[in-house]
């Protein structure tokens, strides 16, 4: 609509040529054009008044009415880089940063999740994200009772910070939380085990669940290794081996 009304406007303009021969001959005055003309003037004015307010109506509707999907997004979404990979996700931004919280990443149809490299932590089922992955633990080295294995490792896991808490228990999966140690003013880290007996071996996954951002980086900013590192302190109690290269974490700050 807005092609065809500029190709009528321009229609009705005066054009280059016709606007030379009083451009040559600006000293000479020029005679006062017939009355009949006068009509056909006052049709064009109309007409060009008439475009003119159809193509800025035009315009103001298209601006009102534009998708929001194809308008700039100040605020970050579910399908943005800061929580992709990530699931059930929230997300909190200023000029300054920008903080993604995700709680839909637990244990999925009796596995663990991954890592996705928009958050923090590493897990045994991160083997997509190699700076995510961590081997699985053998318990072989206390016992191969995979009960006694089992009540060790949640004793273990209470005893490591006081302020852990036990969320869900059963016979093969614990998850527990604590509260996140860096970056600080977070939410919390989850942390998940899963008893795999007939491999004598144990799974695990610890992550935090919120993740910063500081313009314009799309790595989050380090935990430090703080989910790491807790994982290596319950290993370290029980005395169990790693069954693989071990995970030795971000170096970045």
């Amino acid at each position: 609509m807005i092609i065809l009304s500029w190709i009528l406007l321009s229609s009705c303009l005066p054009t280059a040529s016709s606007l030379a021969p009083a451009a040559s001959k600006a000293s000479t005055p020029l005679p006062n054009p017939p009355p009949a003309t006068f009509p056909v003037l006052q049709r064009r004015r109309a007409v060009l008044e008439t475009l003119s307010a159809s193509i800025l109506n035009t315009l103001a509707f298209n601006s009102l009415t534009a998708s929001p999907s194809n308008a700039v997004q100040d605020v970050p979404t579910n399908q943005a880089a800061t929580s992709a990979g990530r699931r059930m996700c929230h997300t909190d931004t200023n000029p300054t940063r920008t903080v993604v919280e995700c709680v839909g990443e637990l244990r999925q149809d009796g596995r663990l999740s991954g890592v996705s490299a928009t958050e923090n932590g590493v897990s045994c089922s991160a083997v997509k994200n190699p700076s995510r992955f961590s081997p699985p633990w053998t318990y072989l080295t206390e016992t191969s009772d995979a009960r006694v294995a089992w009540k060790s490792l949640v004793a273990a896991v209470k005893g490591v910070d006081d302020r852990v808490e036990i969320v869900e228990l059963t016979d093969e999966y614990l998850h527990a939380t604590i509260p996140t140690e860096y970056p600080p003013g977070l939410t919390f880290d989850d942390i998940e085990f899963l008893l795999r007996p007939d491999d004598n071996i144990v799974l695990y996954r610890s992550v935090s669940r919120s993740s910063v951002f500081v313009y314009p980086l799309t790595q989050p900013v380090s935990d430090k290794n703080t989910n790491l590192n807790r994982l290596e302190k319950i290993r370290d109690i029980l005395g169990w081996d790693e069954l693989g290269m071990r995970q030795e974490g971000s170096k970045l700050i």
